[in-house]
């Protein structure tokens, strides 16, 4: 059901666009950088989240939420449990692969124990992890009745790997505009395979419901989220990351999102991702068998420390590693996965999450930096956050060069099309104050990572 309100009173228009700001002598000062300050007078107004620690929400989203308690408490997390009711509600019973059941152990304690989940969260997060298992049942059938899917070639993928906020979300749906390259539609990552009977009814000429399923949710979210789409804008035909189909594997930096889970980090960072790759391919498989395509364009920030999993699985791919300021990228992942706390936790740290965030990406970096020795020469191309920006498609040009992909005419006004329909801000800015939101320092974050600056030449966004 749709639900309208007014914007919260907590979020307040500020004087100046979506930036990072600092603090000096108790003054607020914006950087110097323009990329972050240009600002169109014809766009909504920045705002400043002023409600992280104590969030309010429109009342009918206040009222669902405090709804749902009695619902919650009854959820079980036990792994066993879950694989039950996803058998049930699916009539299979082949989950393929023993590997995903270990992490799929972990994660479930961790949320249970360690995300403090509010209800509604409990319930959001036992419906994704059913709907995940679900999905592997999906696979597995599929593959059992169509054994030529594993034939299906996964041939030379153009892989994005970068922080998150570095502008790789906006470099993936540039290169997915062109008609010769798969991406991944959000609607299709929830669900890569639907059941039979909705395969079937589809083929016959029906809708497929797993779009209306992704509206339903993303009215929701809208809705509970309102500035969201100011960071990071979600539509049922969103260019999507595959870290849904690296869930349905059992093992995915996904899972880090909903909570702060240090069992679930610790786990994750010390063992071999590999099988989750080799079942992330067996799910591209299916969706290309599905849905058609040849030269597959992905996107994940936890690939930046998982080179060699990448490596293994997709051996003949081109990588495209997105580089940008850590301190800004830590601002702004901090803020958007803070923001977003508020409709899955109990009591919402944003220090807390702000600290594990900026651990977390400095962790990932200094992966990056140890492996990125590994990637092919020929086949790599770095690419900084400010020259994308000041020329996008200059870059996809340099990226299609090297990836030996032709630059088409089609590719070109498809792109176009896209950059028109969506410039760059038009749903406003977010400010993010590292200091006085999440009690993080500037000047210490960019030592902890100059020799990451230094190496690769970042421009330095304040």
């Amino acid at each position: 059901m749709a639900v309208t309100s007014d914007p919260p009173r907590a979020l307040t228009a500020a004087p100046a666009p979506g930036v990072l700001v600092r603090r000096d002598s108790g003054r607020e000062r914006a950087p110097t950088a323009t990329l972050l300050t240009m600002s169109d007078p014809g766009r909504p107004a920045p705002v400043r989240i002023d409600d992280l620690a104590n969030p309010t929400f429109p009342p009918p989203i206040a009222e669902m939420m405090d709804a749902v308690g009695p619902v919650a408490a009854d959820l079980s997390f036990d792994p066993d449990v879950l694989l039950a009711q996803a058998g049930t509600e699916t009539g299979l019973d082949d989950f393929g692969d023993e590997w995903f059941r270990e992490p799929l152990g972990v994660i479930l304690r961790a949320i249970d124990t360690e995300a403090g989940p509010s209800a509604w969260g409990r319930i959001s997060a036992h419906t994704q992890m059913l709907t995940h298992m679900k999905n592997r049942l999906q696979v597995e059938a599929i593959v059992r009745a169509h054994p030529e899917i594993l034939d299906v070639e996964i041939a030379r993928p153009i892989v994005i790997i970068g922080q998150p906020r570095t502008g790789t979300t906006h470099l993936h749906n540039l290169m997915a505009e062109d008609p010769a390259l798969r991406s991944l539609r959000y609607w299709e990552s929830l669900e890569p395979v639907p059941p039979a009977a909705e395969r079937e009814a589809v083929a016959a000429g029906g809708v497929d419901p797993r779009r209306e399923r992704c509206a339903m949710g993303l009215t929701i979210l809208n809705e509970a989220l309102p500035y969201f789409k100011r960071m990071h804008e979600m539509t049922v035909d969103h260019v999507h990351e595959e870290i849904q189909l690296l869930a349905i594997a059992g093992s995915t930096m996904l899972f880090e999102t909903m909570g702060v889970m240090p069992s679930w980090r610790e786990w994750y960072v010390g063992h071999d991702q590999t099988p989750a790759y080799a079942y992330l391919r067996r799910v591209l498989q299916c969706a290309q068998w599905l849905g058609g395509g040849e030269r597959w364009v992905l996107k994940s920030p936890q690939h930046l420390e998982q080179i060699q999993p990448l490596l293994d699985v997709f051996p003949d791919a081109t990588f495209v590693f997105t580089h940008r300021d850590p301190v800004a990228v830590i601002a702004s992942n901090a803020e958007m996965i803070a923001y977003t706390a508020r409709f899955s936790t109990a009591q919402v740290d944003p220090p807390k999450i702000g600290h594990y965030w900026a651990d977390r990406i400095e962790e990932m970096l200094r992966a990056g930096m140890r492996d990125h020795e590994l990637l092919p020469d020929d086949r790599t191309i770095d690419l900084r956050f400010d020259e994308f920006m000041a020329d996008d498609l200059a870059m996809v040009r340099r990226i299609y060069d090297v990836a030996d992909q032709p630059f088409t005419p089609q590719a070109r006004v498809a792109m176009d099309a896209f950059i028109a329909a969506h410039p760059r801000g038009v749903n406003g800015g977010v400010i993010y104050d590292p200091e006085r939101d999440f009690g993080l320092d500037p000047v210490e974050l960019r030592e902890r990572m100059r020799d990451y600056t230094d190496r690769f030449g970042v421009t330095l966004e304040h």
